[in-house]
């Protein structure tokens, strides 16, 4: 049996831990996109925006170091980078309407029983799912 679940696992439950530690430092979400969002356009100050980057700084720095020490994880994407780049625009497009992506909506929304994360966690799903349909079993894109 495949043992590839067990990376998603470990991944949510460090995911998890890095929201819960987060929230009772800060007392504020973990949503990559706030964080990110807050850094770019310098509504974050101070201590508020170190913070911010260093977090940043890890969330892309830690796959890359385990790319260099592990090699790359095989995942299924499409090599068509314009694909790659449409993907990416719609989802921080979607973070940005939805006022939330999947780590504060997803992960700290719901472990807090908030029903707007809820919500934006489901149509998250389903929008994900349908758009599987379309552009891999119906277009052939992906």
């Amino acid at each position: 049996m495949p043992l590839d679940w067990m990376w998603g696992l470990v991944g949510g439950l460090m995911i998890g831990t890095a929201a819960a530690v987060f929230l009772l430092m800060n007392g504020r979400i973990m949503g990559a996109s706030g964080l990110l969002g807050g850094v770019v356009d310098g509504s974050r100050k101070g201590a508020a925006r170190s913070e911010a980057v260093l977090f940043l700084a890890g969330l892309i720095g830690v796959p890359f170091v385990w790319h260099m020490l592990r090699g790359a994880a095989e995942t299924h994407l499409t090599s068509n980078v314009a694909v790659l780049i449409a993907a990416g625009l719609c989802v921080g497009f979607g973070t940005r309407l939805a006022n939330g992506c999947t780590s504060g909506h997803g992960v700290c929304g719901i472990s807090r029983l908030s029903i707007r994360g809820i919500v934006a966690t489901v149509l998250y799903l389903a929008a994900g799912g349908l758009t599987v349909l379309v552009f891999r079993h119906m277009l052939g894109l992906i």
